[in-house]
């Protein structure tokens, strides 16, 4: 990956107009899309579906804390997967590398929402045809997390870290962009990065 990180506006990325602008969105479309489709999931649940408030809250809850393992594997196995050919590394780029070279364009912190909502809907088909009315509770629950991430990826590049716990936010992500992109993959939580061992490791003295 990159570490130009440049504070400057993105080369693009494609030549044809219509796609250049599909790669960019203000943070709070992909956010207000997400939890509005989570929103819908868990209503559509409970009323048309007839699942109870125990059972949902409970799917939500794990929906929730799943999201967080396949953000670490998705940002890990997929961001940074390792590219061989020219084609493989164009590839990695317009995915992530973009992000690494270019951290502070607050117009590419986030997929375009005609392509989170696409993938979101096809979970939900799959996930329709294996756990059937539980989809609706769980991937409310994985939805929102993707929200929540998003959100918190947007504050830690567009705002400086503040003065008080949540500092140490700041710090993690700012290791894996700038100092070592081969560790912390976690965003919304650190815990899958403990986990799997790609934690900073301590130097021997």
């Amino acid at each position: 990956m990159s570490r130009e990180n440049k504070t400057q506006p993105t080369d693009p990325l494609f030549n044809n107009p219509l796609l250049e602008k599909l790669t960019k969105t203000h943070i709070a479309v992909p956010i207000g899309s997400l939890l509005l489709y989570a929103t819908g999931l868990f209503v559509w649940g409970k009323w048309q579906a007839g699942v109870s408030y125990s059972t949902l809250a409970y799917l939500f809850v794990s929906g929730l804390f799943l999201f967080t393992l396949a953000e670490y594997l998705i940002h890990r196995f997929a961001y940074h997967f390792e590219a061989r050919t020219e084609k493989q590394k164009k590839l990695r780029y317009r995915i992530h590398g973009v992000h690494h070279a270019f951290p502070k364009d607050k117009r590419r912190l986030a997929m375009p929402p005609i392509i989170s909502i696409s993938l979101v809907t096809v979970l939900l088909i799959i996930l329709k045809f294996t756990i059937g009315s539980y989809t609706y509770g769980f991937l409310s629950g994985f939805v929102t997390g993707y929200a929540l991430y998003l959100f918190m990826h947007y504050i830690l590049h567009a705002y400086p870290p503040p003065k008080n716990f949540f500092r140490w936010l700041w710090i993690y992500h700012s290791i894996h962009h700038f100092k070592d992109d081969t560790i912390y993959f976690g965003v919304s939580s650190p815990l899958w990065d403990f986990v799997f061992g790609t934690v900073q490791k301590k130097e021997a003295n």
